[in-house]
């Protein structure tokens, strides 16, 4: 055996080695920073039981709310987003852009939309009080987030 081919085997082994230490090493290193980073936009709060009685009444029905929020610093076009309950009921955003480290809430009743609110101009409530799962999607149909309160079912 040559010493030319005893210096490839010798690289090649030690290649190969590298090679495994780091398909080892990296995926543990990547779910370490996936932990700790902060969504690029979220479901920040949830308001599903609004306040006094459950009357209808476009004021109660506007005291239901879900809030979005961007933790960038750059604006983001939601338009063909979607929000959706468990139950089907499924809100599409026409365009609108969410301002950098910013946060808009979606009403369920009936308003005005401006750039810190939205309605859906419903009038029965959308959000179960004990027990529902808002998605949040992006104009693909990807899931962004999702938040889900009380005894939840997983579907």
């Amino acid at each position: 055996m040559s010493a030319s081919s005893t210096a490839r085997r010798i690289a090649a082994t030690a290649l190969a080695a590298g090679a495994i230490v780091s398909a080892v090493a990296l995926p543990a290193a990547a779910h370490d920073g996936d932990r700790q980073r902060t969504p690029k936009v979220e479901i920040s709060r949830v308001q599903a039981d609004s306040p006094g009685r459950d009357n209808r009444t476009n004021r109660s029905l506007n005291a239901e709310w879900v809030e979005i929020t961007n933790n960038t610093r750059h604006a983001i076009n939601l338009d063909g987003w979607t929000l959706k309950d468990e139950d089907g009921h499924r809100y599409k955003f026409n365009d609108y852009r969410l301002a950098g480290r910013a946060t808009v809430r979606i009403h369920t009743g009936e308003g005005r939309d401006t750039r810190t609110d939205l309605y859906q101009d419903r009038r029965n409530y959308v959000w179960d009080n004990n027990r529902d799962k808002a998605t949040l999607r992006n104009d693909h149909g990807r899931t962004v987030d999702t938040k889900s309160w009380g005894n939840h079912h997983h579907r």
